[in-house]
């Protein structure tokens, strides 16, 4: 079996060697990118069409909105199959026992400094997902920092505390409501004539000029995305903290 794997990765990489001939030199003005002046568009035209600043957003959400999409369905994807893997539900405790955490006792600075720095860490993160049209952020950003602060409470607490603001249900809903929400502008677009994910049309249900409508719907779309990833990001933590089981945790 060994033998076949080593093969199939020395073919495989052939392969890529091979295929890898065909990519153009390095700054090769003569590539596809480079022939089509889409970086020219993009750097040129984002602004005008988006009235977004910030040309990295308008790419990620808008121009490259499929691709964005399938990001965070990847994500969403992911943590279902290590909630699938790691979860246990019930079991005989007899028969599997595992060696016990030694309890700590409250630590009073530790839990006063999460509750001041709490607000403030959520706050910069929905800071983050609204203010990624001018400059640095967006989803996957705010997500990650929004997520963290959930971490921080379950380690200046306990999990059980944590998961009294995100229990378990709650965390895959957020993380489908996350998906949904991205495409369910995709799916007003279609249902208005237009293309998936074609945020101009959108005119008829956001207000302001087509657009408008584009940085709008690239703001609920960041929206979606830092649903997911937040809830995914949380999950993960107290699956591998408390062994699977969503209790306890470290």
């Amino acid at each position: 079996m060994k033998i076949i794997g080593f093969i199939t990765v020395i073919i495989t990489a052939l392969l890529l060697l091979q295929a890898e001939r065909d990519f153009p030199n390095w700054g090769d003005p003569e590539s596809p990118a480079s022939s089509y002046r889409l970086s020219q568009h993009y750097i040129t035209e984002t602004y005008h069409e988006t009235v977004v600043p910030n040309m990295v957003t308008a790419v990620l959400a808008d121009y490259r909105g499929y691709d964005t999409l399938f990001e965070t369905v990847v994500i969403f994807t992911a943590g279902i199959a290590i909630i699938g893997i790691l979860r246990v539900f019930g079991g005989n405790q007899a028969e599997h026992k595992e060696p016990q955490l030694t309890k700590q006792k409250p630590d009073l600075i530790l839990q006063t400094t999460c509750r001041l720095l709490l607000p403030i860490i959520q706050l910069f993160a929905l800071y983050v997902v609204a203010h990624g049209h001018h400059s640095p952020g967006g989803g996957f950003q705010g997500g990650v920092i929004f997520g963290a602060s959930f971490i921080l409470l379950a380690l200046c607490h306990d999990l059980k505390y944590a998961q009294k603001w995100v229990p378990e249900r709650r965390i895959l809903n957020l993380a489908g409501f996350g998906v949904l929400l991205y495409a369910g502008f995709g799916v007003a677009a279609l249902m208005f004539g237009e293309n998936f994910l074609d945020y101009g049309i959108l005119t008829h249900l956001l207000p302001g000029s087509i657009e408008e409508a584009r940085s709008h719907s690239m703001l609920g779309v960041e929206i979606g995305v830092g649903f997911t990833v937040t809830a995914i990001m949380f999950s993960i933590y107290s699956l591998l903290s408390s062994n699977g089981k969503m209790k306890e945790g470290i």
